[in-house]
C-alpha cells in the first residue's frame, strides 16, 4: 500500500478504469457473440441490425481508449465480412 497521498488517489482511481474497462470490454465480447449467432443461424436481417449496434460499440471503445483503433477496425471488418456473406 502507498504511503503518499497521490500514489493513494491515482490507485484507486486506477481501479476504477480498470474495472469500468473490463466492464465495456465484456459488453464488446456479449455483443460480437450475438453478431456471430446470428450469422450461423442465418438470419440476415437481424445480424445487421446487431453489427450497427456493435461497430457503434466498438468505435466509442476505440475512442475512449479501452481498446485501440485498429484493433476495432480489425473486429469490424470481421464481423462485416461474416454478415456480408450472407444470403
Amino acid at each position: 500500500m502507498p504511503n503518499i497521498k497521490s500514489q493513494i488517489k491515482r490507485t484507486r482511481t486506477n481501479e476504477q478504469a480498470r474495472q469500468d474497462n473490463a466492464s465495456k470490454k465484456s459488453e464488446l465480447r456479449t455483443a460480437t457473440k450475438k453478431v456471430e449467432t446470428l450469422v450461423a443461424e442465418g438470419k440476415k436481417a437481424e445480424a445487421e441490425t446487431a453489427l450497427r449496434e456493435v461497430i457503434s460499440l466498438l468505435d466509442r471503445a476505440a475512442q475512449q481508449g479501452v481498446i485501440t483503433r485498429n484493433s476495432a477496425d480489425r473486429k469490424k471488418a470481421h464481423l462485416q465480412a461474416l454478415v456480408g456473406g450472407l444470403n
